[in-house]
């Protein structure tokens, strides 16, 4: 999925990278599969601002994706490739043998007319989903479950994939993209392959306009901010935070600083934290 460097007609195009969409077969999507989305610009129900930096952008239809991936035994074959707005790897439109349709996770390198099927029968191909225990020790995989029947939860992103490593009684160890080694249920299910558009970290939006587009608003940094907004503000002229640390606009320390609780339950099947950069 190459990118192509835009002509520098005007200034905001000058340093755009932006992708070609060569991969792209369909440009609307299935009017079955989606629904309104409504835009709270980082509110919650109370309206208040819980996600700072968020508001405006362009309209957009939410699609349907089975995350789930349970339709055991039933191939569908891929009818198309399409852009999805609300996430950044590409969705595969399926019409299933029995006339259902649905949206799933396109793989790096599914092509139109290729037939996926779920279950623990399915082969070990491209977009396949299977229960771990099925799936042989070094494969790469996508859209990971955490817990049995709830529907993928990780590796989701443009590009990325997970490795599965080994068989530990009911666990399986899991690389995930991150390079966190975790412990996953046999009986959770993962997809095959790893996903569409990993050049999608190689993209240049070239103006701010492109970002506002995507619904983000300025964000201001602290140094430049009253004392009675943020930690950081105040001074006179240009001047450093003037604390040992940065901290949050609500006082607490960041960059470095763990907010994991130290009970959480699902720390016991970490094997491995993130590596460090």
């Amino acid at each position: 999925m190459p990118l192509k460097k835009l002509r520098p007609m005007t200034p905001g195009t000058r340093n755009a990278v932006r992708p070609s969409f060569e991969e792209i077969t369909a440009r609307k999507p299935e009017k079955s599969l989606i629904e309104f989305k409504p835009n709270h610009a980082g509110r919650n129900n109370q309206g208040r601002i819980t996600t700072r930096s968020r508001g405006g952008g362009s309209k957009r239809m939410y699609r349907l994706v089975d995350f789930k991936r349970i339709k055991d035994g039933v191939p569908g074959r891929v009818k198309a490739i399409e852009y999805d707005p609300n996430r950044t790897t590409r969705i595969a439109l399926i019409y299933y043998v029995d006339g259902e349709k649905s949206y799933i996770l396109a793989p790096h390198g599914l092509e139109v007319g290729a037939f996926v099927q779920s279950g623990p029968d399915a082969e070990i191909s491209l977009g396949n989903c299977l229960p771990l225990t099925n799936i042989p020790t070094g494969t790469v995989v996508h859209n990971l479950e955490l817990t049995p029947g709830r529907g993928g939860q990780m590796v989701r992103g443009a590009g990325t994939g997970a490795q599965v490593l080994s068989r530990e009684g009911e666990y399986v160890l899991v690389r995930l993209p991150s390079g966190e080694m975790r412990r996953v249920l046999l009986r959770c299910r993962a997809s095959v392959g790893q996903l569409s558009n990993p050049d999608h970290k190689n993209e240049s939006l070239g103006k701010a306009g492109a970002s506002r587009h995507k619904g983000r608003r300025p964000h201001v940094r602290g140094v430049a901010m009253n004392p009675n907004d943020h930690p950081h503000g105040g001074g006179e002229g240009r001047s450093p935070i003037g604390m040992p640390g940065p901290k949050s606009p609500w006082g607490k320390p960041t960059l470095g600083y763990k907010t994991r609780r130290k009970k959480k339950g699902s720390s016991k099947f970490i094997m491995r934290r993130t590596r460090r950069r």
